[in-house]
């Protein structure tokens, strides 16, 4: 009772009072998501559900009241609630390093397709660990993936970490500690294997990386210098990997001629050394191999059934993004970019690498000196190479077409048009890679990856903001759901599992990919019928349709599929010392 009364009670006023004191006040929350099909991420059915959001957190899932108040409110009748996207193998690290403005900008169709986490550092590309000396090296692999302005500098993986953090993330971002930032780090872009002391060196990088929040080690063993290396070296990294429980994710060494014995030793490091291993993107490039997938698919079977914990994600598209460095010998790499472009400019040496391109074909072992995991052009052809990005001062007429027509046009041998784009250019060239898994809308070989039960959905594209970024940057994930729906591949539930908490599980990010109470708030609001990728070859900044909503720590940073004003809600993810994260 209140210490003032009315100055006459009646019995009528004194039941009013007593009701209006017994009546529960109105909850308020930031987000109500109203009486969506809520998938979990576990794969379990969808039910009707309410979510509401507080805090940054999901605190209330069921039937609430029509009193419950929000700043916002999601009308999901017609729609399906998932956990946010995590495209655990991204290549966004120097877009993270840019102004949130520019992240946003460069980012905002992976938000607009659901993505909320992201994955870096992965096929043994990065920025850290560096050291002064070794810095620039790292710059140059790294500069067909760096944003104009973005300046990496050298820098601890903790350090890179701390440097997210203060500039704010528009996404959540974990990081792989990468092998080739590690590498040059200790031995620079040398061929052959470490000597006892940078052995040890390179193990106690692994460790400190790991200490300062990586969630695992990534290598990429057709990119310099990680082409280099035996498979004893991996072996010592994933020990020290394994005694903390991280994982190890591989670009095996080739995906043509090398595919099986590739994912062969992948599978011997995984049992080696008991590290979970991952393998990234698998794939068969070029048409003669594409029947290699089932033999693939039934090997890593087979050591899953022995005991070796492995899986693999793919990006669900015919062609793959990458470096043009990729198309040449490692021995004209090593050194890094600057000594290749020396390289070209001697007519001599230029000789010899055309003649490699034209002839050789991968074979085992490939990191032997003069060995050679991948020959991209020999699997696909000068017409399977694409240049997809060229420097903002560079012939961006060039960009979307294959080398082939260039060089007729031009009346010119292909090997010619690239090699002088590599030299005008100091090697900041992209390229798009065809018949990766198939041709088509529709490939056999890579509806049969997507529909494992083994594999994540990742993009492994972005937009760095010039030429022509693969679409998968714009539509993976609103791919990977128009597919599955198309080919009857698996259920709805269980393709939101392989984009949300199968992928936080095989990285061991804390907490993410599921709608629970308690759980962090990252939500997708979507048509489960009309979600479709738009971007395409022609095309490729079409964002996806059917994403309504997207809910990024409890703040909505899409709204009725337009990209919010809301400032950078992402957060840094850090592993724990004990591997399961903060």
């Amino acid at each position: 009772m209140p210490s003032e009364y009315p100055a006459r009670w009646t019995p009528a006023s004194v039941l009013l009072f007593a009701l209006c004191a017994c009546a529960p006040r109105a909850t308020t929350f930031d987000v109500v998501v109203r009486g969506g099909l809520v998938l979990d991420g576990s794969g379990a059915p969808g039910v009707r559900a309410d979510v509401a959001v507080a805090g940054g957190r999901v605190v209330k899932i069921g039937t609430l009241p029509d009193s419950v108040r929000a700043t916002t409110v999601i009308d999901a009748a017609d729609l399906a609630v998932a956990p946010g996207f995590v495209d655990m193998h991204s290549h966004a690290d120097l877009i993270l390093l840019a102004d949130p403005g520019t992240q946003r900008d460069l980012l905002a169709n992976k938000l607009r397709q659901g993505v909320t986490t992201l994955v870096v550092g992965n096929c043994g590309l990065g920025v850290a660990p560096t050291d002064a000396a070794s810095a620039d090296s790292v710059a140059g692999i790294n500069g067909w993936m760096t944003p104009v302005g973005v300046v990496a500098g050298p820098m601890s993986v903790g350090g890179y970490l701390d440097r997210l953090e203060s500039n704010g993330v528009v996404v959540n971002v974990a990081t792989l500690v990468p092998h080739g930032p590690l590498r040059v780090s200790v031995m620079g872009l040398a061929q052959g294997a470490p000597d006892p002391d940078q052995a040890e060196r390179m193990r106690a990088a692994v460790a400190n990386a790991l200490d300062q929040g990586a969630f695992g080690l990534s290598a990429g063993l057709i990119y310099p210098p990680g082409i280099y290396s035996a498979p004893g070296e991996l072996v010592e990294l994933a020990e020290e990997v394994s005694s903390r429980g991280r994982l190890f994710a591989c670009h095996v060494r080739g995906s043509s001629e090398t595919l099986i014995p590739a994912t062969r030793e992948l599978i011997e490091i995984g049992r080696a050394t008991g590290a979970r291993v991952h393998h990234s993107h698998l794939e068969a490039v070029g048409e003669s191999f594409w029947d290699d997938v089932g033999a693939v698919l039934s090997m890593e079977d087979a050591a899953r059934a022995a005991g070796v914990s492995l899986s693999h994600d793919v990006f669900p598209y015919t062609r793959a993004a990458t470096m043009m460095a990729a198309i040449f010998p490692p021995w004209s790499l090593e050194g890094g970019v600057p000594a290749l472009i020396a390289r070209l400019e001697d007519a001599a040496i230029r000789q010899r690498i055309r003649d490699d391109i034209a002839s050789r074909s991968p074979e085992w072992p490939p990191w032997v000196p003069g060995g050679w995991p991948h020959n991209l052009v020999g699997a696909v052809g000068w017409d399977g190479i694409i240049v997809a990005s060229v420097p903002e001062d560079g012939p961006t007429d060039l960009v979307g077409r294959d080398l082939a027509s260039i060089a007729a046009e031009r009346g010119l041998d292909p090997f010619d048009v690239v090699a002088d784009l590599m030299i005008a250019h100091g090697g900041r060239i992209g390229q798009q890679v065809d018949e990766v898994s198939g041709r088509g809308e529709a490939p056999d070989a890579l509806l049969a990856i997507l529909g494992h039960p083994a594999a994540a959905v990742v993009s492994d594209a972005e937009d760095f903001g010039r030429g022509s970024p693969h679409p998968a940057h714009a539509g993976a994930f609103a791919r990977a759901l128009r597919l599955v729906r198309d080919h009857d591949l698996m259920t709805l539930e269980e393709i939101v599992r392989r984009m949300t908490s199968f992928p936080a599980a095989v990285v061991g990010l804390p907490g993410m990919g599921a709608i629970r109470e308690g759980a962090p708030a990252d939500l997708v609001v979507f048509d489960p019928e009309a979600t479709v990728d738009r971007a395409t070859w022609e095309s490729p900044r079409l964002p996806a349709s059917g994403v309504e909503w997207v809910v990024l720590g409890g703040v909505v940073v899409v709204e009725n599929g337009v990209l919010t004003d809301a400032p950078p809600a992402g957060r840094v993810l850090r592993a724990s010392p004990a591997g399961s994260g903060d």
